[in-house]
């Protein structure tokens, strides 16, 4: 049995609630990631902000990602998995909120997370066809 220890990597960097989505794309940028976990100021993760979300709800409507934090693209309690949680359930989390990336916790703490790519190296190629298949096509 695989767990997500296993897959996930390691080192997720947050971003404060309070930083400004500039701050988050330059972050995503020197990272090489396209998501962030937002935290707040008790340091537990609130969300994730994808550079897609700096872009549609950001700047495609004309706001200024310098003022705009990344608290203000928060959007409900944010989907996790806990750190021994088996890989079939780590994957049905995934294909049925429709999610690529996934936040890993332990004892109440963001300790990694899970993409795509995490499981493309990791999982055999079946298991992630059918993921592939599920979170891309059309609802």
């Amino acid at each position: 049995m695989t767990i997500a220890r296993e897959i996930m990597h390691t080192g997720a960097t947050c971003i404060q609630e309070s930083e400004s989505l500039e701050a988050a794309a330059r972050r995503m940028s020197e990272l090489d990631v396209g998501a962030l976990p937002v935290c707040g100021p008790d340091d537990r993760l609130h969300g994730i902000v994808t550079d897609r979300d700096i872009v549609v709800k950001c700047l495609a409507k004309g706001k200024d990602p310098k003022t705009m934090t990344a608290g203000m693209l928060e959007q409900g309690k944010p989907i996790t998995v806990d750190i021994e949680t088996d890989t079939d359930d780590v994957l049905r989390v995934m294909e049925e909120h429709r999610i690529r990336r996934l936040p890993v916790i332990e004892n109440h703490r963001l300790v990694g997370m899970i993409s795509e790519a995490d499981l493309a190296r990791r999982l055999p190629e079946e298991k992630v066809g059918h993921f592939v298949e599920a979170v891309c096509s059309a609802k």
